[in-house]
């Protein structure tokens, strides 16, 4: 219980480092219990529950930063803030991902980019480590950036399948197509795709399914996902190169590549040293008194 406290403790002073990504969060997250409170008095717990999720989420770049010892930009902290509530509040909840087209699109990109970010930092505080013998050239540090971000996109894509298939919901977005090609359709067994095309309609036991086509489940939206995330790494992976190369101290993209903390700036080292001082300074206070009463 003392340790969960100096961890809550070294939280807040950790969220109120950066007074901009502070007043972000709070924004935000007031925003999300105001959506919450609403959700629940509908009777919809599913949103309820994307809602605490948004929450948790929202204090994960702290939790991540006083667990790893890493100190994130203002600006990589905000747009995290900012993704996370496009994701879940707008996207989820809000529908922005079927009433606003490319939403899904720009998320994904944004998050292939970010992806990268966070792999390129792994890799620079690995080759900073003297306990390490390794030191990775900057075309190796990006290209492991690259694969990190793609990793995490495909892990993203396996979830989505997952809840899919578990709890049958549709984050695999269905995309209407007006031609079909599979070899399940040719029956003299030459192997060759039968193709058709032009489809205006699609019937199930009699009824019009009443999309204007064909219902490709999921399979379509993964790649497109998976597309747009290498986009998003490329582009980190060009600007990182050209950092790892030439250590600019005033490339822009610093911005959004997590450091290692300072000594001064381990809050939760910072909170238990201050509760052992206290405790210390309590003992001989105690220890004093005693012997004056003798």
């Amino acid at each position: 219980m003392r340790r969960i406290k100096q961890f809550l403790k070294a939280m807040r002073i950790e969220q109120r480092e950066h007074k901009s990504s502070f007043i972000v969060f709070t924004i935000l997250r007031l925003s999300v219990i105001l959506v919450m409170v609403r959700q629940l008095f509908n009777g919809n717990y599913e949103s309820v529950f994307l809602c605490l999720l948004t929450l948790l989420l929202l204090i994960g770049p702290s939790i991540a930063q006083i667990t790893l010892r890493v100190e994130l930009p203002t600006t990589l902290e905000i747009i995290i803030f900012l993704f996370v509530y496009a994701a879940e509040i707008l996207g989820e909840i809000h529908q922005f991902y079927t009433a606003i087209p490319y939403w899904d699109t720009i998320l994904h990109t944004l998050n292939g980019f970010l992806a990268a970010a966070i792999g390129f930092s792994l890799v620079e505080l690995l080759n900073r480590n003297q306990k390490l013998v390794f030191q990775l050239s900057p075309f190796f540090t990006v290209l492991v950036a690259l694969c990190f971000s793609m990793t995490v996109g495909v892990l993203w894509e396996f979830f989505e399948f997952t809840m899919d298939m578990v709890f049958g919901l549709d984050m695999q977005k269905d995309t209407v197509i007006h031609s079909i090609s599979s070899v399940l359709l040719e029956t003299g067994g030459s192997g060759i795709p039968y193709k058709i095309n032009g489809i205006s309609e699609v019937y199930i036991n009699g009824e019009p399914l009443g999309v204007g086509g064909y219902l490709d489940i999921g399979l379509i939206d993964t790649m497109a996902d998976l597309f747009v995330n290498f986009v998003g790494a490329v582009v980190f992976a060009v600007f990182g190169y050209r950092y790892a190369k030439h250590r600019d101290k005033a490339d822009p993209i610093q911005r959004f590549i997590p450091i290692q903390k300072d000594t001064d700036k381990d809050y939760l080292l910072a909170v238990r040293e201050g509760d052992k001082d206290a405790e210390t300074g309590l003992t001989v206070h105690v220890h004093e008194e005693k012997e004056r009463l003798q």
